[in-house]
């Protein structure tokens, strides 16, 4: 697999990520241990976890699996702290929580520095400068090799980026940043991408394929085996089942069967090669299914398939993204 710079780093990862936001809940050890294997024979290294996934135990099941399965020194192991199970309190930037976390992270994956380490959010109730000094002693602690941030908005990741570069050489700068982005949720374009592509901030995209909606599944029904149809899942995918969304997949399988592949392997080229990405992050339930987004890599959309796409999935960007002089 193609390995790509994180960032303005030198940090090299492979450009499709695999994600475990499932792991320890709805994928069970013998499912991961499949799914990180078949990732790692395939040349995949970024793998992508956070703290509260499955309240801890996909850290826990990513460690256990690094132990005898695949070398920790193969993988480039991505973790995130800052979001916490309070209805009062969603996030937790302080200082004293996330360093605090990140130390819990270390023990339940059995290292001694993750590759890199993001802010899963921004607080708004903690002072910036405070959150993001817990990046520079994680770093200058040896206990993250890179930092980044996660869900922050255009201001916010400038206003993060900017700091860290104020004071080169003591702060760390940020490597990455990681949100949602899709044919079906490209919000990111309008002033984080932009802010990204400037500052050097490498994007790892979550739910590439809208939350499963992009790979055609649900088209004419919803399948009994997948997250549209599980209890605590099916409010996710429910956003991305209406009209709208109904246009841009049908766009997709159209454009998967005039180049005879697949809805899922025209819609993860799109992303992975969209300006400013570095690896789109797949959660794939089981090894088929992460073969078969793996199956991408050899595959470039061409120019009018692209175009194609950008225009039936265009977000609404006026002023004041557009130069005022066009409106």
């Amino acid at each position: 697999m193609e390995q790509r710079h994180l960032g303005r780093t030198g940090l090299r990862v492979s450009r499709i990520g695999l994600g475990t936001l499932t792991w320890g809940r709805d994928t069970d050890e013998h499912d991961a241990a499949g799914l990180l294997k078949a990732f790692w024979e395939a040349g995949g290294t970024l793998v992508d976890t956070a703290d509260v996934y499955g309240d801890g135990e996909a850290e826990y099941l990513l460690g256990r699996l690094m132990e005898g399965l695949v070398p920790r020194r193969d993988l480039v192991i991505s973790t995130k702290a800052g979001s916490v199970p309070d209805p009062d309190r969603r996030v937790d930037g302080s200082r004293g929580h996330l360093l605090a976390a990140l130390d819990a992270s270390l023990a339940r994956l059995g290292t001694e520095y993750v590759d890199v380490w993001h802010i899963h959010a921004y607080d708004p109730d903690t002072p910036l400068e405070e959150t993001l000094q817990a990046l520079d002693l994680a770093v200058s602690s040896g206990r993250a090799r890179y930092a980044g941030v996660s869900n922050f908005c255009g201001w916010q990741l400038a206003k993060a980026a900017t700091w860290q570069l104020a004071a080169p050489g003591i702060r760390t700068r940020l490597s990455s940043t990681q949100l949602e982005y899709s044919l079906l949720q490209r919000g990111i374009e309008r002033e984080v991408l932009p802010a990204a592509l400037d500052l050097g901030i490498g994007l790892l995209p979550s739910s590439p394929l809208g939350r499963g909606v992009l790979t055609g599944k649900y088209r004419n029904s919803t399948p009994v085996d997948s997250r549209g149809a599980s209890e605590h899942l099916a409010p996710f995918v429910a956003p991305y089942l209406d009209e709208t969304a109904g246009r841009i997949v049908d766009a997709v399988q159209t454009a998967a069967d005039g180049l005879a592949v697949t809805p899922l392997q025209v819609a993860l080229a799109w992303i992975r090669d969209r300006p400013g990405v570095t690896a789109p992050i797949v959660g794939a339930r089981n090894a088929q299914q992460l073969t078969a987004a793996l199956s991408v890599e050899p595959l470039s959309l061409p120019d009018e398939i692209c175009r194609a796409l950008d225009d039936v999935s265009a977000p609404v960007h006026r002023y004041p993204d557009h130069d005022w002089s066009t409106l």
